[in-house]
């Protein structure tokens, strides 16, 4: 059913809407002063890159943003990267949450935030709504979602992927029929007889040609295809969540599909699945795979200089533009935008987002002045298991590690989240710390 082709399938009549997100609290502290879209991934990225690339390569051009804390760097970054011709119907823009006559309060929940823009996206003329989630890693072709939607007749197609039993109950697990139609929904099940009810019934391999391997329970992508109609009726009450409510109620009451996604994709929505997402990216043969220039992932071009390694000992490393790498040694790293590494320091699993600008000759001077380390890392530093987020300040002789400390704690000059030492945004580390 994935590779069904529909003639009548037209990009320019889906509006697709992303869902930016609440305050980020699993990804915190990487979301302490940016929205969680606007994280940064794989170096030179944001999250946010993501769906809005899946779309544009499925020729989806018409895309709004949908979030509400720490807007500013995220609304930089759209305003800086997403620029459509005049000729065309295409845009990017943040819808913020806002205060109107009728409403004041903040987005309680997935469908709430599109309910309360509603008036927004129906100055758009659009047929299908495709409801994105900004926190996940994949590449998906949305026109065979289309082609679906519009072969089967739904009124809501959920895209799904194939789990083992084990992951099931950090989803919600859909049970379908051979037609591929939704019969049943069960939001994050615990119970090991339920799950076990809920896998896929063993003659539909056959007859929806899926692979053996793989899991064998499927599981809700967030990622959604409304037609028009059904969605302004599935919103027209005050339920305010699409997984916990919306869904389980359109399968009562909508012809609701599944499309089965076989690639690649996951929630990089914590510290530890962001963490592994990113490290896994300079394997060899990465899951997620940047290189793959039939379908691009886009984002803001900065016109750096090319970066330079100065003797410096590289093992399974991403390097991004503007960095200087002197004499060091790095194992598994991602290295984000402006990263200065000195001398003698070693690296292994860490992510460096960067900076956000270059420090002058006199910034410098001052720094050091003050007993302040300039931005980057020192020489003689060792770092393990960690994300140096961006323009922090790491001194000379420094050791970053979580060896030996609790899986979560907070200090005034760092924090552990999910075994993972993170120094925060504009965090300074002197010279000679051991943490």
């Amino acid at each position: 059913m994935s590779d069904l082709k529909c003639p009548d399938v037209s990009p320019d009549d889906v509006l697709a809407i992303v869902l930016g997100g609440g305050q980020g609290t699993r990804l915190f502290p990487l979301t302490k002063n940016r929205a969680k879209p606007a994280v940064p991934l794989a170096g030179k990225y944001r999250l946010v890159d993501i769906p809005i690339s899946n779309c544009i390569n499925a020729g989806i051009k018409r895309i709004y943003l949908l979030t509400q804390f720490n807007s500013a760097s995220l609304h930089r970054h759209i305003s800086q990267s997403y620029k459509f011709d005049h000729f065309t119907r295409g845009f990017v823009e943040i819808l913020a949450a806002e205060q109107t006559l009728t409403n004041r309060s903040w987005y309680q929940g997935t469908a709430d935030a599109v309910r309360k823009n509603l008036p927004h996206f129906l100055n758009n003329g659009f047929q299908y709504a495709l409801i994105l989630s900004g926190d996940q890693l994949y590449r998906m072709d949305f026109r065979k979602m289309l082609a679906q939607h519009l072969m089967t007749g739904a009124e809501l197609t959920i895209a799904t992927l194939r789990v083992p039993e084990e992951r099931a109950p950090a989803f919600g697990i859909m049970q379908i029929d051979e037609s591929l139609r939704i019969n049943n929904f069960v939001e994050k099940p615990q119970d090991p007889e339920v799950i076990r009810s809920l896998k896929i019934p063993e003659p539909l391999y056959d007859r929806l040609k899926l692979p053996r391997e793989g899991g064998t329970i499927l599981a809700s992508m967030g990622i959604y295809l409304f037609s028009k109609e059904a969605l302004l009726d599935l919103l027209n009450n005050a339920m305010t969540d699409f997984g916990k409510h919306i869904i389980p109620k359109a399968i009562n009451v909508k012809k609701v599909y599944a499309f089965i996604f076989d690639g690649y994709w996951e929630d990089v929505g914590t510290i530890r699945s962001f963490f592994d997402a990113n490290i896994d990216l300079v394997s060899e043969l990465p899951k997620f795979n940047f290189f793959d220039m039939t379908a691009p992932i886009f984002s803001r071009p900065r016109f750096l200089p090319a970066s330079k390694v100065n003797g410096a000992e590289l093992d399974h490393v991403i390097i991004s533009d503007g960095s200087i790498i002197n004499y060091a040694r790095l194992s598994y790293c991602v290295i984000g935008l402006r990263s200065r590494i000195e001398r003698g320091s070693f690296l292994s699993r860490t992510i460096v987002f960067g900076s956000d600008f270059y420090e002058s000759e006199e910034s410098i001077r001052q720094s050091l002045a003050e007993g302040k380390p300039k931005i980057g890392i020192g020489s003689g530093t060792r770092i393990e298991n960690a994300i140096i987020d961006k323009n922090a300040r790491i001194g000379d002789n420094c050791i970053i590690t979580p060896m030996g400390k609790p899986d979560n704690m907070d200090h005034p000059m760092f924090y552990i989240r999910d075994g993972i030492v993170i120094i925060p945004k504009n965090g300074v580390v002197p010279h000679g710390t051991i943490i």
